[in-house]
């Protein structure tokens, strides 16, 4: 098959092993098969077909199944064994026929009627960590569901598992009230009871590559406005970036997502004309509960976008009036030119690279040069500027710091209004240890843009400086769900609150999330090692000297925020108890 013929997709696989099938064979071959098919035909393939799972093969004494979402793969996996286990309740264990289930959420390669890949792989090897009669499911399960459906989950750590070249990790379902066994897991951010929508990205239909940073930025003003609504929870732009250039299941994706509504659309500009069609399905039933096309000018982007923000919000929640719009407050600009330049650079600052770094400062330089009061235009130059001083992307980080507080005055005095220059200036405060100016910036963030996940996070964030740590532990954790894709930053904010609040298992549990940690992940973890009494401390504290050999207690403590004394001495306390250099 050539390269650009594979079909790849996400999916919820489900392996499922049959135990002692060679014993039970040797024992009695005939009666063995009449029994698997019989649980076959009356209890496992009804349980698939009610979760809209597609059997993909069978093995003899095993099968793989595809789901539409990793809800109803644990529902069928639940459902399985349940009815499994009472049928065999009244055998002796040694015929008893009972299977092992593993359950992975992952990219696999669709080849005709089979499947492949490292999802298929990982949900393989999952079911062998299974005991009989239970359910293994990979991290990307467990995050997806939550605590949403019922379901409780035991964290098993992590498993090197065969043929897989990461480690993976594993956690065990808890099938009608079992009790974990193991230490517990890290708590699962809450469910919203509020009405939940995602915004998919909108499809380019211009026939044109070069208008996808207009069609992404319009999407990503429409996110923008809704979250502004204290009402809805507002899945963040990462999240529903994942699926752009996908065919998706509108039902599979709010699965995966966790929400009630999926707002889809298509975007089509020609000259200076913009066609905008736009769709608002109830995720639960599939259907379309309205739908609307904006054909008009370009200069009337805005108003579409108010437009479409109103009916949302209007049709999902009743008890939101369509009329509270507040862009009347804000400043935007009437230069269509300076407004795609900004879209295009806030596209290039997502990426998190040096080069489209560069290339996104070149585009809202632009931007400010047509337009010198687009309030916008600063505050994302300011976010790039301070993308550029924190990767090290600067021969001059004091002169791109003053470059930063520049930025963000300018946008101040425009609009005061727009969320991004306040959130940027609670960053900057805090790095100058002016925690009332850093609190007075991110309180006005979070009112002007509450479902925004950087500005969340950096509201959990700023607690535990601050002194507040199991507050900010929450605040991180609604981050967290509102992007489930969240950048793996989030991981070392969780960390640093847990080490703060003297939750130290947590605390290391969360840092070993980061792929690559750099010495101060290490730092931390030695440190929460080190106040549990826990020999792995020695070796955290190898991996800091090995990343920074001329590293110092004192020196490092410097670099952080801490608001009160007590907790920078309890910091340093736990690094100079895991042998750190003071």
């Amino acid at each position: 098959m050539a390269q650009s013929d594979v079909q790849r997709k996400l999916a919820a696989i489900l392996a499922a092993d049959m135990v002692g099938y060679s014993r039970l064979m040797e024992a009695n071959e005939a009666g063995t098969l009449a029994r698997l098919k019989a649980h076959r035909i009356e209890l496992i393939d009804p349980a698939i077909a009610k979760c809209k799972g597609r059997l993909i093969k069978t093995t003899g004494d095993g099968m793989l199944v595809e789901f539409p979402s990793v809800v109803e793969a644990v529902r069928c996996a639940i459902e399985f064994q349940g009815r499994l286990a009472r049928r065999n309740a009244d055998l002796p264990p040694e015929q008893r026929i009972e299977f092992r289930i593993g359950i992975n959420l992952g990219d696999i390669i669709v080849d005709d009627d089979d499947i492949f890949g490292d999802g298929v792989n990982i949900a393989a090897r999952l079911q062998e960590q299974s005991a009989p009669g239970g359910i293994s499911v990979s991290q990307g399960v467990h995050d997806q569901i939550g605590d949403r459906y019922g379901v409780a989950f035991e964290y098993l750590g992590e498993k090197s598992l065969k043929n897989i070249a990461r480690p993976v990790r594993v956690y065990r379902v808890l099938i009608e009230g079992e009790a974990p066994t193991a230490a517990a897991q890290p708590a699962a951010a809450p469910a919203s009871d509020k009405p939940s929508i995602a915004v998919l990205p909108f499809v380019n239909m211009s026939g044109d590559r070069e208008q996808e940073f207009f069609v992404d930025g319009m999407t990503e003003d429409i996110i923008t406005e809704l979250s502004r609504f204290r009402d809805l929870f507002v899945i963040s732009r990462n999240s529903a970036f994942v699926y752009k250039g996908k065919a998706v299941n509108i039902q599979k994706v709010a699965g995966e997502l966790g929400v009630q509504y999926v707002v889809e659309g298509s975007v089509r500009k020609a000259g200076n004309r913009v066609r905008v069609t736009v769709q608002l399905i109830d995720a639960e039933t599939d259907r379309h509960i309205w739908a609307e096309r904006y054909d008009r000018e370009l200069a009337d982007i805005f108003a579409i976008q108010d437009e479409v923000t109103s009916a949302i919000v209007a049709t999902v929640s009743g008890r939101i009036a369509a009329a509270a719009q507040d862009r009347v407050q804000r400043k935007t600009t009437s230069n269509m030119a300076a407004y795609e330049l900004v879209l295009t650079g806030k596209v290039l600052h997502h990426r998190s690279t040096r080069e489209d770094n560069a290339e996104a400062l070149r585009m809202l330089d632009r931007a400010i040069a047509l337009d010198p009061k687009f309030a916008h235009a600063h505050a994302w130059k300011a976010c790039t500027l301070g993308q550029r001083f924190a990767y090290g992307w600067t021969d001059d980080p004091n002169a791109t710091f003053k470059q930063v507080g520049d930025e963000l005055q300018a946008a101040l005095g425009l609009d005061d209004n727009d969320s991004d220059v306040h959130r940027i200036q609670a960053a900057v405060s805090l790095l100058r240890h002016d925690y009332d100016k850093a609190m007075y910036h991110q309180g006005r963030a979070l009112s002007l843009n509450p479902n925004n996940d950087l500005i969340v996070v950096q509201h959990g964030e700023l607690l535990t400086w601050m002194g507040q740590p199991e507050e900010g532990i929450d605040w991180i954790l609604k981050a967290m769900r509102l992007n489930p894709y969240h950048p793996e930053r989030f991981w070392s904010h969780l960390g640093r609150a847990y080490y703060a609040a003297r939750r130290y298992p947590e605390a290391v549990e969360a840092f070993r999330r980061i792929g690559k940690p750099d010495h101060t992940h290490f730092a931390f973890m030695a440190a929460a090692a080190a106040q549990m009494d826990d020999t792995a401390a020695a070796g955290y504290a190898r991996e800091v000297l090995a990343r920074q050999p001329n590293f110092s207690v004192e020196a490092y403590l410097r670099t952080l925020h801490y608001k009160q004394d007590a907790d920078r001495a309890h910091h340093r306390e736990g690094l100079l108890k895991a042998g750190l250099p003071a």
